[in-house]
């Protein structure tokens, strides 16, 4: 099994009792599980099991539900709530009143939630509205299901991905090792030539240029950045093998790369070194920037 990525879309639809709808859903990425539903008047009460068939399926990202209904019999329709309405005037006429701005226009409060609901008198039963709910509901599963899929098939091109980049991480990381074991030797060639310009060709005591060196060296040792490095190269590989829940250790993950390759940047004594130093930067980067796309 592969982990998901959060970005995905779906459709699905259904028909019900003289009803016929479909949904739609996508999501990208979110540090939780978010969701913003939006169903027509009289389909509020989906929100709550929405949200629950949500969390049952996806650990996070920020989805976009929306529902469309239509009636496949001509007797239904949409009605006026003459008390909402009747409300709306009220509250619209009082506040024209205390401000003397223009009284609301007709389009706008029948625009207002609530005042045109669906003409649609067996539905208000509760069994009956129960049913259709139920159907409804259902045909959200199915699109949640088939959202997860997809989901599932981004994170299966997340993977290789970031997995390349672990991968290069892990080359850098070598390549540095190296370089790094040869800068004892090159901080004495470097120092010893320095002093033999300042003291006009004049030679520097044996100890004294050892001394030197060694806390030339000393200061520029990065053994332990490299280690580090390494056992990160070998926790991502491990996260990457997981299925599920990922995202954020692999976001800190990155993190922790990144720290290790700014430390190994300000030892370096090397150009060369540096030039590592910096590629790694740019790779962990790349690594942090697709790991956020992890569920």
């Amino acid at each position: 099994m592969t982990f998901a990525s959060m970005t995905g879309f779906a459709e699905s639809a259904g028909s019900h009792d003289g009803l016929r709808w479909r949904w739609e859903a996508k999501s990208v990425n979110s540090r939780s599980l978010d969701m913003r539903l939006r169903t027509p008047p009289g389909y509020d009460g989906l929100e709550p099991p929405a949200r629950r068939l949500a969390g049952e399926r996806f650990l996070r990202g920020a989805f976009q539900i929306s529902l469309s209904v239509e009636s496949t019999e001509t007797g239904r329709g949409l009605v006026i709530d003459a008390a909402a309405l009747a409300s709306a005037v009220k509250i619209a006429r009082d506040v024209a009143a205390e401000t003397g701005l223009a009284p609301a226009r007709v389009d706008g409060l029948l625009a207002l939630k609530g005042v045109i609901v669906a003409d649609d008198a067996g539905a208000l039963d509760p069994e009956v509205r129960g049913a259709r709910d139920a159907a409804i509901l259902e045909s959200l599963g199915v699109a949640f299901d088939k959202l997860a899929k997809e989901r599932l098939r981004e994170g299966a091109k997340l993977a290789q991905v970031l997995g390349s980049q672990v991968d290069e991480v892990a080359r850098l990381t070598g390549e540095a090792g190296a370089l790094a074991a040869a800068q004892p030797v090159a901080l004495r060639a470097r120092l010893s030539a320095q002093i033999k310009e300042l003291l006009d060709g004049n030679s520097i005591a044996e100890e004294r240029l050892a001394q030197e060196v060694a806390l030339l060296a000393l200061k520029a040792d990065i053994r332990e950045e490299l280690d580090r490095l390494a056992a990160h190269v070998q926790d991502a590989r491990a996260l990457l093998g997981q299925a599920k829940g990922v995202g954020r250790k692999l976001d800190f993950l990155a993190q922790e790369f990144n720290r290790e390759a700014n430390t190994l940047c300000s030892k370096s004594a090397d150009i060369a070194l540096t030039r590592i130093g910096l590629a790694l930067k740019a790779v962990i980067d790349q690594f942090r920037e697709q790991a956020q796309n992890v569920e």
